[in-house]
């Protein structure tokens, strides 16, 4: 029967031996014990509340509105004094009209022609018109605006309330500014982590920083073109293992978790199998890092550890591991070899069966007692005297 079974290793899916050169995944990792001095250094971080940027002020006073293809302009002249005199009229205004801007940026105005206002500004439109009716009229008087701007464009898409366009108009349209002309954004939006795209580069932004504590650093002035993307909040999570009475995968949305709020929403450490002194939080590092992930430890053999660890803020996609104690270890191995044993008797029985097939030479040495205690090197049973 041995023979047989040891001809499936040549059979066709059977084990095969490989070896792979890596260095050990330790050396790819930074252990950092939760001490005080870490949650010292958390809250020794300068305040998230910001004033905006220097540039963003400036770009924000000095912006214009430009006139583009589609938009609808309303002009109107008014009767200068000069010419009222000459035909004996009284001084009147006429009544604005519409003029569309066609999209190869040029516009047509009676005696003036045709003109290209694209990229001007409403200021300089009126100066384009006054040259031209000058020419007929003394000193015209020329007034122009915007009556309707369809030039220019910020898409919105994601997890907002109304995904689509916002019309960039004469006042300056900042990222808050868009997010809330769009509704503002759902419960299922990802706000630590929107992309605001621009002439095909992409920007990464945290609304939450933005809203939620003030970070003006965070906010930008849009321009015509721009998309924004508020993503979902599927790869907002935080992952529970290991000796807790539920395990599993929680969800945290927007909210930021400490670690003392994984441990009980995951309904606590199972005190009869978790070794408190080795609680892990890995943490994935950042591309730039030179070591894979950290792994930061907490030991909670004394319960006021717990107050560092409600000061341990959590990230997503963090890892939480909480070990199981050497007991429970050793009970778990005694329980995947002798399912069936359930006292010290049977045991010692069957320790007696098999030393019955075993060789004289292994059978022959004669045990006094047999205690069994766990191998940490072989996690199997070592017998003693």
């Amino acid at each position: 029967m041995l023979a047989a079974l040891g001809g499936c290793a040549f059979a066709p899916g059977g084990h095969m031996d490989y070896e792979v050169e890596t260095a050990p995944l330790s050396d790819h990792v930074t252990v950092s014990p939760i001490t005080p001095a870490l949650i010292s250094s958390y809250r020794a971080l300068p305040a998230q509340t910001a004033p905006a940027d220097d540039a963003l002020v400036d770009d924000i006073k000095r912006y214009v509105y430009r006139v583009g293809g589609g938009d609808i302009l309303a002009i109107n002249l008014s009767t200068p004094l000069d010419l009222a005199q000459e035909t004996g009229v009284q001084r009147q205004t006429v009544e604005a009209l519409t003029y569309i801007v066609q999209p190869d940026g040029t516009l047509y105005y009676p005696y003036v022609g045709r003109i290209n206002v694209k990229d001007m500004t409403v200021d300089e439109v009126r100066a384009s018109l006054v040259r031209g009716l000058s020419r007929f009229i003394t000193d015209p008087q020329v007034n122009v605006s915007v009556a309707q701007f369809r030039s220019q464009r910020v898409y919105l898409s994601g997890a907002v309330r109304e995904p689509g366009f916002v019309p960039v108009t004469d006042v300056p349209l900042t990222l808050i500014d868009a997010i809330s002309a769009s509704g503002g954004v759902t419960e299922l939006a990802n706000t630590h982590d929107i992309t605001l795209t621009r002439d095909g580069h992409q920007e990464h932004l945290s609304l939450y920083q933005l809203l939620q504590q003030g970070n003006m650093r965070e906010n930008r002035l849009l321009h015509d073109g721009d998309v924004i993307n508020i993503p979902v909040a599927t790869d907002q999570n935080v992952f529970v293992l290991g000796q807790v009475l539920k395990p599993g995968n929680m969800p945290v949305g927007n909210e930021r978790l400490s670690l003392t709020d994984a441990l009980s929403r995951a309904g606590g450490v199972d005190e009869d199998r978790a070794d408190p002194s080795g609680v892990f939080v890995v943490r994935e590092n950042g591309p730039d890092a030179d070591k894979l992930a950290t792994v930061y430890v907490l030991d909670i053999s004394d319960a006021t550890s717990l107050m560092l660890g409600a000061r341990f803020p959590l990230q997503p996609r963090d890892v939480v591991y909480v070990t199981a104690a050497p007991v429970s270890r050793w009970n778990r191995v005694l329980s995947q070899l002798l399912p069936s044993v359930t006292s010290t008797g049977a045991f010692v029985s069957v320790i007696d069966d098999i030393e019955g097939h075993l060789p004289v030479t292994l059978a022959g040495t004669r045990r006094v007692a047999w205690t069994s205690a766990p191998c940490w090197h072989c996690s199997g049973i070592v017998a003693g005297g």
